[in-house]
Parts: structure tokens; sequence; C-alpha cells
């Protein structure tokens, strides 16, 4: 896809992809100052972390360096967009916590890999079916056609093709708490994951 119709979309498709598992998380703003409240962030440096502001640059229409289409349409932002967007990703990273917190609790209760493979893998799909559920159906579409083309599946890779990919339910599990590092980056966050005493005292 060109740049210019990755442009077109950036103001339907970044919120749905920064926001992507966030709809089980409270609908108000994640501030930084709620943040460092949270017991995660503060007692153990983890969870969602701001490491620098957000990009104040004029959009950039130009050539995208980045090999990332997200930060390309980030870059393509103003800056009051980015705001919205980093907003929206630390929501997401509060999801990231709560997949971890599961995994925890599954852990505790001798939870096979594979159940737990599969029960973080399902909470990212079905997060995803719950914020699409909010957008217009040309929206849901498009990404279902992409999504389509590359799994074969209108939600993204199933547990069985992420099986696959990486070889082990353990993988499996590591990439479906995973944060893109490069996408934080150019929001000015960092995500670093919880110690499972640390999430349960949360």
């Amino acid at each position: 896809m060109s740049l210019p119709s990755l442009r077109l979309l950036a103001g339907r498709v970044v919120p749905a992809l920064l926001l992507a598992q966030a709809a089980f998380l409270p609908l108000q703003s994640a501030s930084a100052d709620e943040h460092s409240a949270h017991p995660c962030r503060s007692s153990a440096g983890c969870g969602s972390v701001v490491v620098a502001p957000v990009s104040q640059a004029a959009p950039d229409h130009g050539p995208c360096t980045s090999p990332e289409p997200v930060v390309c349409l980030i870059r393509s932002e103003t800056p009051q967009e980015r705001e919205v967007a980093r907003d929206q990703r630390m929501r997401y990273h509060r999801l990231l916590e709560d997949m971890e917190r599961k995994e925890c609790a599954m852990r505790a209760e001798g939870r096979s890999e594979e159940d737990i493979a599969r029960t973080l893998s399902r909470m990212r799909n079905e997060a995803k079916d719950v914020v699409r559920a909010g957008m217009t159906p040309e929206q849901v579409a498009e990404l279902e056609a992409r999504n389509q083309k590359k799994y074969g599946n209108p939600l993204g890779p199933t547990p069985d093709q992420l099986y696959l990919k990486y070889g082990s339910w353990e993988k499996v599990t590591e990439a479906a708490t995973r944060s893109s590092e490069v996408v934080d980056h150019e929001l000015g966050l960092e995500f670093h994951h919880c110690p499972c005493e640390v999430l349960q005292a949360a």
C-alpha cells in the first residue's frame, strides 16, 4: 500500500491498532499521573513508563524511514493526535498487564502452557473484535481483509498459527504479551513486564 493510502487510513486505523486490546479497560483516559500511582509502576518500575515527551514536529508527509507502518502513520499525525495515540497506547499497556496477571493466576493454578497460551491469545483477539464493533462497516472490512490475507483469519493469527511460527506454547504466551518497542518509542513510552508478586498485589 502506498504512503498516501496509509495516510488516508491513519485517522481510522491508528486508533484501532493502538487501542487494540483496550476494550477490557476503563473508558477514562490513562494519564501519566494515573500511571505513576499504579502499584505495578511505582514499586517495581514496570508497566507503561513515559520516557520522553510526545514529538511536537509537524506532520511528516515525506517518505517514511521506518519499516513499521504504524510508526509511519504516527509521524503523519499532528502533535495533538499523537497525544491521543499515546494515551491509547498506555491503555493498551494496561491490558498487557491484565493479561500478565491472568497468566500469573493460571500458573498458580497449575494450568498447562498450552492452556495459558490459548487463553492469552484469545484475550487479544476478543478485544480486537470488541474494538471493531465501534467502527464503521467499511473500516472493519479494511482491517479484516488485511488480516484475512495475512493470516486467513479476520481477527489475526490463531493460537495454532502462532505455535507453528514460534515452536512452543511458552513462546506463544510471550508473543501475546509483547509490545512493539518501535511503536512505543515513537510515542515516548516503554513497556516493562511486571513480576507476578507485583501484579497480584496491585
